[in-house]
Protein backbone atom coordinates (compact mmCIF):
# COMPACT_ATOMS: atom_id res chain seq x y z
CA UNK A 1 0.00 0.00 0.00
CA UNK A 2 1.36 3.42 -0.93
CA UNK A 3 1.20 6.08 1.69
CA UNK A 4 -0.46 9.28 0.53
CA UNK A 5 1.50 12.25 1.77
CA UNK A 6 -0.41 15.11 3.35
CA UNK A 7 -0.96 18.18 1.20
CA UNK A 8 0.13 20.35 4.10
CA UNK A 9 1.47 20.06 7.65
CA UNK A 10 1.33 23.16 9.84
CA UNK A 11 2.81 23.38 13.32
CA UNK A 12 0.94 25.84 15.52
CA UNK A 13 3.24 26.25 18.52
CA UNK A 14 0.91 28.67 20.34
CA UNK A 15 -2.07 26.29 20.15
CA UNK A 16 0.23 23.27 20.64
CA UNK A 17 -1.27 21.47 17.64
CA UNK A 18 -0.11 19.90 14.41
CA UNK A 19 -2.53 20.57 11.57
CA UNK A 20 -2.35 17.76 9.00
CA UNK A 21 -4.21 18.24 5.72
CA UNK A 22 -4.71 15.31 3.38
CA UNK A 23 -6.55 15.53 0.04
CA UNK A 24 -9.72 14.17 1.67
CA UNK A 25 -9.40 15.05 5.36
CA UNK A 26 -7.92 17.52 7.81
CA UNK A 27 -6.89 16.85 11.42
CA UNK A 28 -5.80 19.14 14.23
CA UNK A 29 -3.74 16.89 16.49
CA UNK A 30 -2.83 18.17 19.98
CA UNK A 31 0.84 17.93 20.99
CA UNK A 32 -0.08 15.97 24.13
CA UNK A 33 -1.94 13.38 22.04
CA UNK A 34 0.96 13.04 19.60
CA UNK A 35 3.43 12.73 22.49
CA UNK A 36 1.56 10.01 24.39
CA UNK A 37 0.91 8.08 21.16
CA UNK A 38 4.48 8.48 19.89
CA UNK A 39 5.48 5.64 17.55
CA UNK A 40 8.93 5.53 19.21
CA UNK A 41 10.28 2.35 20.79
CA UNK A 42 10.54 4.34 24.04
CA UNK A 43 6.73 4.60 24.14
CA UNK A 44 5.52 1.60 22.12
CA UNK A 45 8.24 -0.86 23.13
CA UNK A 46 9.95 -3.33 20.83
CA UNK A 47 7.18 -5.90 20.76
CA UNK A 48 3.58 -6.63 21.72
CA UNK A 49 2.69 -5.68 25.29
CA UNK A 50 5.87 -3.66 25.85
CA UNK A 51 4.26 -0.23 25.49
CA UNK A 52 4.58 2.36 28.24
CA UNK A 53 1.75 4.50 29.59
CA UNK A 54 3.00 8.08 29.29
CA UNK A 55 1.47 10.48 31.81
CA UNK A 56 1.95 14.08 32.86
CA UNK A 57 2.21 15.55 29.35
CA UNK A 58 -0.70 18.03 29.53
CA UNK A 59 1.57 21.03 28.91
CA UNK A 60 3.95 19.51 26.35
CA UNK A 61 4.55 21.39 23.12
CA UNK A 62 6.21 20.63 19.81
CA UNK A 63 9.44 22.55 19.22
CA UNK A 64 9.70 21.63 15.57
CA UNK A 65 8.80 19.11 12.90
CA UNK A 66 11.17 17.89 10.23
CA UNK A 67 10.75 15.68 7.19
CA UNK A 68 11.95 12.12 7.50
CA UNK A 69 12.38 10.98 3.93
CA UNK A 70 9.24 11.21 1.80
CA UNK A 71 7.14 9.08 4.09
CA UNK A 72 7.06 10.68 7.54
CA UNK A 73 7.75 13.56 9.88
CA UNK A 74 9.89 13.54 13.02
CA UNK A 75 8.51 15.61 15.87
CA UNK A 76 10.71 17.20 18.51
CA UNK A 77 8.83 17.89 21.74
CA UNK A 78 9.81 20.46 24.35
CA UNK A 79 10.22 17.71 26.97
CA UNK A 80 13.20 16.36 25.01
CA UNK A 81 11.40 13.48 23.29
CA UNK A 82 12.55 13.37 19.67
CA UNK A 83 12.62 9.75 18.53
CA UNK A 84 9.09 9.39 17.13
CA UNK A 85 8.85 9.08 13.35
CA UNK A 86 5.21 9.67 12.38
CA UNK A 87 4.45 8.11 8.99
CA UNK A 88 1.71 9.60 6.83
CA UNK A 89 -0.43 6.51 7.49
CA UNK A 90 0.10 6.79 11.25
CA UNK A 91 -0.84 10.50 11.25
CA UNK A 92 -4.02 9.65 9.33
CA UNK A 93 -4.78 6.81 11.77
CA UNK A 94 -4.26 9.14 14.74
CA UNK A 95 -6.58 11.69 13.17
CA UNK A 96 -9.30 9.21 12.22
CA UNK A 97 -9.25 7.50 15.61
CA UNK A 98 -8.68 10.51 17.85
CA UNK A 99 -11.82 10.24 19.99
CA UNK A 100 -11.53 6.50 20.68
CA UNK A 101 -7.76 6.65 21.25
CA UNK A 102 -8.07 9.63 23.60
CA UNK A 103 -10.90 8.09 25.63
CA UNK A 104 -8.96 4.80 25.93
CA UNK A 105 -5.87 6.72 27.03
CA UNK A 106 -7.80 8.64 29.71
CA UNK A 107 -9.27 5.37 30.99
CA UNK A 108 -5.81 3.75 31.12
CA UNK A 109 -4.52 6.74 33.11
CA UNK A 110 -7.46 6.49 35.51
CA UNK A 111 -6.91 2.76 36.09
CA UNK A 112 -3.20 3.37 36.70
CA UNK A 113 -3.90 6.20 39.15
CA UNK A 114 -2.00 8.64 36.95
CA UNK A 115 -2.95 11.93 35.35
CA UNK A 116 -2.35 14.31 32.50
CA UNK A 117 -0.95 17.10 34.67
CA UNK A 118 2.73 16.53 35.57
CA UNK A 119 2.16 17.81 39.12
CA UNK A 120 -0.87 15.55 39.54
CA UNK A 121 1.05 12.52 38.26
CA UNK A 122 3.76 13.02 40.87
CA UNK A 123 1.27 12.71 43.71
CA UNK A 124 0.20 9.24 44.78
CA UNK A 125 -2.72 8.91 47.13
CA UNK A 126 -2.76 5.99 49.51
CA UNK A 127 -5.88 4.83 51.24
Amino acid sequence: MTMKAPKKIHLNRAAKTLQVTFADAEYSLPAEYLRVFSPSAEVRGHGPGEGVLVSGKMHVGIEHAEASGRYAVRLVFDDGHDTGIYTWDYLRELGENFTGNWNDYLERLRRAGQGRDPDESAVKFIG
